[in-house]
């Protein structure tokens, strides 16, 4: 065997080896997360989506009606009235935050104290730290909010190519609201509360939280668990990211003020360049 040859191959082999240490972790990483969420269809994916009103304020109430019980909120109460979310009413808001205790002081006396919730207080959590959550509950239930936002799936090449460009399909950065939506349809053995296929490792401390007819709706809607997980991925989703129709405002503007400003730049370029050449 030639020099070249024994090259050749060793570098084939390297290669080799190197996509099955790449797939393996793959591979297992795959098995244990479970099959990936079917896309769903949110009113404010994509560049022009905007939040359904009336599906943020029943999300909110699948949330406080339910998964308060458990999971905490880090927003401020005030924000379920700002422009672009819930838009509550402000004396709603008010009552709502009114309903909360909240644990304040020390007092001029160095003591703290209860007072009746203000709108500009964050939700209280269910619990007083982590560890309470866990002894109770077998685990600190995680802000979802936060899912909601960070959750990601791999598409791979050349599906990714597509999620962040502007066409149609693309600009896709929902995988987290999908992610909710799935894990609530998840609760697929009924001999087993704490199996759910989309959950890592298949085995998750929350037993099903919603079933059909839970939580009564109001506005017609139908109060149902497919209903319900929209409606609460939805609110989740405006959670972590309650400025998204102003961001996306500020986008428009800035990208039409970049083309008027090339445009400008190009015409004064070629007024110059013409005067010169003459």
């Amino acid at each position: 065997m030639t020099f070249k040859t024994l090259t050749k191959t060793l570098g084939l082999a390297a290669a080799v080896a190197g996509l099955t240490a790449v797939a393996s972790p793959a591979a297992r990483a795959s098995e244990q997360e479970g099959p990936t969420p079917t896309r769903q269809e949110w009113t404010f994916a994509g560049p022009f989506g905007t939040y359904d009103r009336a599906q943020l304020q029943r999300g909110f109430k699948i949330y406080k009606e339910v998964c308060s019980n458990c999971h905490e909120l880090r927003i401020p109460i005030r924000t379920l009235g700002q422009p672009g979310g819930p838009e509550l009413p402000e004396d709603q808001v008010k009552a709502l935050a009114a309903s909360y205790t909240i644990k304040d002081g020390p007092n001029a006396s160095g003591d703290m104290f209860d007072r009746p919730g203000r709108p500009s207080d964050y939700f209280p959590p269910p619990f007083p730290n982590p560890e309470a959550a866990a002894t109770a509950l077998g685990a600190a239930p995680p802000d979802m909010s936060l899912v909601a936002k960070a959750r990601k799936y791999e598409r791979g090449f050349p599906k990714f190519i597509f999620d962040a460009l502007p066409v149609p399909g693309g600009m896709y950065q929902e995988l987290g609201p999908d992610y909710i939506y799935a894990l609530l349809h998840g609760y697929e053995k009924d001999e087993d509360p704490n199996w759910n296929a989309y959950f890592p490792g298949h085995k998750i401390a929350m037993g099903k939280p919603l079933v059909d007819g839970q939580v009564e709706y109001t506005d017609g809607t139908p109060a149902t668990l497919d209903q319900y997980a929209k409606d609460v991925a939805s609110f989740l989703y405006w959670a972590s990211e309650p400025t998204l129709e102003q961001r996306k405002r500020i986008g428009f503007r800035v990208m039409a003020f970049l083309l008027i400003l090339a445009g400008l730049m190009y015409f004064t370029k070629k007024k110059i360049w013409s005067g010169v050449a003459h």
